[in-house]
């Protein structure tokens, strides 16, 4: 099987090395062999260009929401409490400008502004995979990928057996419950089969400290401290079955149905303090009847072909649904907002093909050897908005985009242990929609190369070029159906460049230190802003998509780790900063950042094992430094300073010696009731017709202290 992670840039996986992975991985290395098997068994592994999370550490923090998994990697955070809006930044950038997918599967939709890209549950996972910036041709975009990969069977069989099963069920306080039922095993001799269902049932949750407050710190009239339009379930189900066809080739179907239902708020990232304001102002209802559906159907292809060649393929579509009844809002007193009820449907469907490839080789003239990965990646995009009034008229959009990518990258390995990486990439993308009907093409290169300074020190410098096209509307807003006409939009393309070092020291048998950091300076040309106003505009709401000026983002990212046998210590810290140098007609932007960049962050983690009682404790703080006033590309336009937090974390993991195959677990997030919201969601003041001179208070409040508590059998 080609290992994407590590291989993918040639990094082996042992000694210091197995600290770089695209830029540097600390090692954890405190599971000893009595614990390994015991991890194993059903777990989430987190893999990043920053930091490599333990797959025991992930499972016990009983995840329901991709934040729970994904936040204390440094340079990474996901915005959005509700379910709806789990939207993952990386160095300040949304998910939009991100390669994110499922198996394989392309999950990049846009499909509402209020909600995030990407809707998954946490514990269907077998493995998450960072690239933390874009550092090679592989991946393209312009902040990162993000490849999520569920659970297969071959993974969750004891040795020798040829069927197993898992039922967990798990409740928390604050709010909700879930149960999953899954089952697996091998056919024949070539053919396994995984079916997994998951239930959650969601609750309005308690904000920290029991008190809904506004921007002065007075509770909001009419609020008890619970957040209203969170209720709703969320069913998962996935099924794949695959086919060794022989020793070196194997064939997997998978499919998997995603729904989330509910009576939710109508903006789902704005907070209950401005679903308020606008019940009352336009007459409307708090909650509204929504489904999100997504379904995704991958066929997958692995080859090994002799000498450390191989092949990975997959073919996929991927049909995501939002559907809302807005009958509601033919109850408002004004004729204009009464316009818009009906029932509004919007569709996006990623469909494509990628294959990617690895080829070592050793030089003939020369001492060097070669390790060549290569491929093709195949993107296209249908989007479709449908609205039935209730005098039956329907109004309809569609639009469509498509991108066609080759690259080629080589690793070249000198004897003085010297590895350069260059790499090319050709992208012909082209788009139909109301913005604009073109075609892009660009040739994008890189540039990499590492060297251990001695046996526990590792440098590595790469430098990448950048490109993406104009995006297409978003889905549930028309599909282009409002957008204004701009042919001259140009593609935004740049420049990530990084510097990274890493550390390791074997310290005795029992004592490990590993350190790292990577500083980065990414610069995007022709910047592209969704809500830009026109030339001469007519009015506040006179909006379109443009080239806007140049983005410039800095910062760096480290990591520290301890080990010493059973007791872990990890430490990391981020920093991010974001600038534009706008176009002269957009000179009111001039020196804006990008609306969801984060303070400075620290995450603490510290683990002990008490082998004797069989248990697993973990401890983990995360602390957020505030941003100071100024302007933000889509923020609030009073007031957008963003409040500092402390968020504490614990987990107890207790998996008896005697019934080996069950786990307990309990964890109380936000220990300390933490009232607060991620920077990387909306926060702040704006103004608004229906708020007055006090101003729109935006706030996606988290959850207070939540008690939780997960039981799993496992046979």
């Amino acid at each position: 099987m080609l290992i994407l992670a590590a291989q993918q840039m040639g990094f082996r996986k042992t000694g210091l090395t197995l600290a770089l992975a695209s830029v540097f991985i600390a090692p954890s290395v405190y599971a000893t062999a009595d614990n390994i098997e015991k991890i194993a068994v059903w777990s989430t592994q987190v893999k990043t260009s920053a930091l490599y999370l333990q797959e025991q550490d992930i499972a016990d923090k009983q995840a329901d929401h991709i934040s729970d998994l994904l936040r204390s990697i440094p340079g990474i955070d996901v915005g959005g409490a509700h379910s709806l809006n789990q939207r993952i930044t990386i160095r300040s950038m949304d998910d939009k400008d991100l390669k994110i997918s499922i198996d394989g599967a392309a999950q990049n939709s846009y499909m509402y502004h209020h909600m995030g890209n990407l809707q998954i549950h946490a514990d269907i996972l077998k493995s998450v995979d960072i690239e933390t910036g874009t550092n090679s041709v592989i991946n393209g975009g312009l902040g990162g990928a993000v490849r999520f990969e569920t659970k297969e069977a071959a993974d969750l069989l004891a040795p020798g057996a040829s069927v197993g099963g898992r039922v967990s069920a798990g409740v928390a306080n604050n709010a909700g419950h879930n149960f999953s039922l899954t089952g697996y095993g091998v056919l024949t001799e070539q053919l396994d089969f995984l079916a997994y269902y998951n239930q959650v049932t969601r609750d309005n949750y308690d904000v920290g400290g029991g008190e809904i407050t506004d921007q002065t710190g007075g509770a909001i009239v009419g609020t008890d401290g619970t957040v209203r339009g969170l209720e709703g379930d969320v069913n998962d189900a996935l099924f794949k079955v695959g086919w060794n066809v022989d020793v070196n080739q194997r064939l997997a179907l998978s499919y998997e149905t995603y729904e989330d239902k509910g009576h939710y708020s109508y903006r789902p990232d704005m907070g209950l303090a401005t679903d308020l304001v606008f019940e009352k102002g336009l007459g409307t209802p708090l909650l509204w009847p929504t489904e999100f559906t997504r379904d995704t159907l991958t066929l997958s292809y692995d080859l090994e072909w002799g000498q450390g060649s191989a092949l990975t393929a997959s073919i996929f579509s991927n049909v995501s649904e939002l559907y809302r009844d807005e009958a509601g809002w033919a109850l408002s007193p004004s004729p204009r907002f009464r316009g818009n009820a009906g029932q509004v449907t919007g569709e996006a469907k990623n469909s494509g093909l990628n294959l990617i490839a690895q080829t070592p080789f050793e030089a003939l003239f020369s001492r060097e050897s070669h390790l060549i990965t290569y491929g093709a990646d195949y993107l296209k995009h249908d989007t479709d908005f449908h609205k039935l009034a209730p005098d039956n008229t329907v109004s309809q959009s569609q639009e469509e985009a498509k991108n066609l990518a080759l690259f080629v990258q080589d690793r070249i390995e000198f004897d003085s242990g010297l590895v350069i990486m260059p790499g090319i990439r050709h992208d012909s993308y082209k788009i139909d929609s109301k913005v604009i009907t073109n075609d892009f093409t660009e040739l994008s290169l890189s540039l990499a190369a590492e060297y251990h300074l001695t046996e526990n020190f590792l440098i590595k410098i790469s430098s990448t070029e950048l490109f993406k096209g104009p995006e297409i509307g978003e889905v549930f807003a028309g599909a282009g159906l409002r957008d204004s006409e701009n042919n001259d939009i140009e593609a935004e393309t740049g420049l990530n460049t990084e510097l990274a070092i890493a550390y390791q020291r074997t310290i005795g048998n029992s004592i490990t230190w590993s350190a790292g950091m990577t500083a980065f300076s990414t610069h995007i040309d022709n910047y592209i802003y969704d809500s830009a106003m026109k030339p001469q505009p007519k009015h506040r709401w006179d909006q379109w998509k443009d080239n806007i000026g140049d983005m410039q983002i800095d910062g760096f990212e480290a990591y520290s780790e301890f080990t010493h046998r059973r007791l872990s210590i990890q430490f990391t810290y981020a920093q991010s900063n974001s600038d534009l140098s706008a176009f002269s007609h957009y000179e009111v932007l001039d020196g804006s950042r990008l609306e969801r960049e984060q303070g400075d962050t620290i995450t603490t983690r510290v683990a002990y094992q008490f082998e004797r009682y069989d248990l697993d404790v973990a401890w983990e703080g995360m602390m957020v430094g505030g941003v100071a006033e100024g302007q933000f590309l889509g923020g609030p336009s009073i007031n957008s300073e963003k409040r500092s937090y402390t968020v504490h974390n614990l987990s107890v993991h207790w998996m008896p010696q005697t019934i080996s195959a069950l786990h307990f677990r309990v964890g109380i997030d936000n220990v300390f009731d933490e009232f607060y919201a991620s920077q990387s969601s909306k926060t702040g003041v704006t103004g608004h017709p229906l708020a007055g001179e006090k101003g729109l208070f935006l706030m996606d409040y988290e959850p207070g202290r939540n008690i939780k508590a997960t039981v799993a059998y496992q046979f």
